[in-house]
């Protein structure tokens, strides 16, 4: 089976890159891909992708040695299994708040005995390999999200749960349930306070620690506190940054009239 590059960087004690797709277009995603990035993140979370977006990126991610990780909707058994069956090979759950919230997603990531995942990797074989059935359960890398006060308080038991494979720390839902605002609260002790101890449990638990970063000054100090995964940004984000500096560029020497 093709080999899982994220937990080998993890375990090697390395930083993953990931960057994120959100748009509608395998061509885009596989720009992105060929960049360089470690693992692409495909979001059928917030972004507008359905099931056929989201296959066409994966399909085109799979041209470049980055590993494709998919973001869910929900802690829902079947949306983890079909993505897995796609060719995931990590899968994000967000809105994780309890041990038994996090044992019911880990399950549906593992066949038995470990699992309760069904049989039907329709694209699985084809990305990961004719041995996908022996190795599956040891490639896959199931991760959630910490973004509640309520998870970060639990987070000892959450993280034990056999089988998890890691977190994705969300800083926006983790401020807006801190009172803070979701976009403007990054150097805010209150969050600060709970990124570093939730990064820290982590590696207590031996469970790879990643997490959304707006710039790499906050990117480095996650590093230092232990992320072992970080997110430069996204194909909107870059999208949005390239336009605005081009026009300001040109701004600069062509003014409106």
């Amino acid at each position: 089976m093709r080999e899982n590059r994220v937990k080998t960087i993890w375990k090697k004690g390395g930083v993953v890159l990931a960057g994120g797709v959100n748009i509608d277009s395998p061509y885009l995603a596989e720009l992105i891909a060929h960049q360089g990035f470690d693992a692409i993140i495909v979001d059928t979370q917030h972004a507008p992708l359905d099931y056929k977006g989201m296959l066409s990126n994966l399909q085109a991610i799979s041209t470049t040695p980055a590993i494709p990780i998919v973001r869910v909707g929900w802690n829902h058994p079947p949306l983890i299994m079909q993505v897995l069956d796609a060719g995931a090979y990590g899968v994000i759950c967000p809105m994780v708040n309890s041990r038994a919230d996090c044992e019911e997603f880990v399950k549906a990531c593992y066949y038995a005995p470990k699992g309760y995942r069904s049989w039907g990797p329709i694209r699985g074989t084809l990305y990961g390999g004719p041995d996908y059935f022996e190795q599956a359960n040891d490639t896959i890398l199931p991760m959630i999200q910490i973004e509640t006060i309520q998870a970060a308080e639990k987070l000892d038991e959450i993280l034990s749960v056999p089988g998890l494979g890691g977190i994705y720390f969300g800083p926006g839902d983790m401020s807006i349930t801190l009172g803070l605002h979701p976009q403007k609260a990054y150097e805010d002790p209150k969050l600060l306070t709970v990124v570093e101890k939730t990064l820290k449990a982590c590696r207590k638990h031996n469970v790879l620690a990643g997490i959304m970063t707006p710039n790499a000054e906050f990117a480095k100090k996650v590093i230092g506190w232990g992320a072992q995964l970080v997110t430069p940004g996204s194909d909107i984000g870059f999208v949005r940054t390239g336009a605005a500096k081009a026009l300001a560029d040109f701004r600069a020497f062509a003014p409106a009239i």
